[in-house]
């Protein structure tokens, strides 16, 4: 059977794109998406890409960098030979299709909003969203602080009252399953692992996602076990992610030996390198002290604040 094609920005997917390619796979089974993107798009291509892929992992789904204009000589040359049907939720492409000696087909879509208006407010049109794409749009906090400086109960006190989820701090799961004896590799599982569960938990998130540690506090940690070194790549992959705003935890609460503790006299130095590189990169950032829950009252105003703006710098 010949195969349909799709093409589009997908500036941000959706629901009504959604909608048309599984529209469209039930009439073309071989079905080939084209995911166009040029380099001065908001959202990288191969981000919309990895949506649209992971959305529909049985399809052939391709990323055509650099597409400025509609190009019959470049689709051809980009999808599949036996390609014969170009699949629309609109009519813009019809001149398209005619040049490329195509048929085509247009699927109305259920789509109330534009992909300009759901990019320009992606909060206020989060359930158009496809799971895949959510992770990029949710806004991220990330809680750091020295041992026992209440990180995880505030995760969890944040994620209830803004009902959504958290993510666990995956070093402590690491070492209670294998110890406190750690290498450099035991670091690079870490700070993998960490990632993996954001991203995860993200996808599962309302709109917020907090975070139980980050890798900036991974690198700290390396730091104090190594004398200073830490893998670069865990430095680049800590510049690389972005949050909307770090919760920085003061260590003015009791100590507490859990079995996994063992700096409770590297906290005040912990929180002075924590806060120090927060400030050198401007990133944004608050200090959370006094009780539990003072800390609370103090991190929920914060939140909000975060949540309820429209302005905020989208991450790679």
């Amino acid at each position: 059977m010949p195969s349909g094609v799709i093409i589009g920005r997908f500036l941000p997917f959706h629901s009504g794109h959604a909608q048309l390619i599984r529209h469209a796979a039930e009439r073309s089974p071989n079905l080939c998406i084209l995911v166009m993107s040029r380099e001065t798009d908001p959202i990288p291509g191969w981000t919309r890409y990895a949506w649209v892929k992971n959305t529909f992992p049985e399809l052939d789904v391709r990323h055509l960098p650099e597409y400025n204009a509609p190009d019959a000589a470049r689709i051809r040359s980009c999808a599949p030979n036996d390609a014969d049907t170009l699949f629309e939720g609109g009519e813009k492409h019809g001149n398209l299709a005619a040049s490329l000696g195509w048929r085509h087909v247009y699927i109305e879509r259920k789509q109330d909003i534009s992909s300009a208006d759901l990019l320009h407010n992606p909060m206020n049109h989060f359930d158009l969203l496809p799971e895949e794409a959510r992770p990029y749009f949710i806004r991220r906090i990330a809680l750091l602080g020295p041992e026992s400086s209440g990180k995880s109960h505030l995760a969890k006190e944040l994620a209830a009252h803004f009902n959504t989820k958290y993510v666990e701090e995956y070093g402590r799961t690491y070492c209670e399953r294998f110890g406190m004896d750690l290498e450099p590799l035991d670091f690079a599982h870490i700070a993998g692992g960490q990632l993996y569960r954001e991203d995860e938990m993200a996808r599962q998130a309302n709109r917020v996602l907090f975070c139980d540690t980050d890798l900036l506090v991974t690198q700290v940690w390396s730091e104090i076990y190594f004398k200073g070194h830490c893998q670069p790549w865990i430095m680049w992959a800590n510049h690389l992610r972005r949050y909307d705003l770090f919760l920085l935890l003061k260590p003015d609460i009791p100590w507490k030996n859990d079995g996994l503790r063992a700096y409770e006299q590297q906290r005040s130095r912990m929180f002075e390198r924590l806060l120090n590189e927060l400030t050198a990169r401007r990133l944004p950032h608050i200090v959370v002290s006094g009780d539990f829950e003072a800390r609370t009252r103090q991190a929920i105003e914060a939140v909000e604040a975060v949540v309820s703006s429209s302005s905020r710098q989208y991450r790679l």
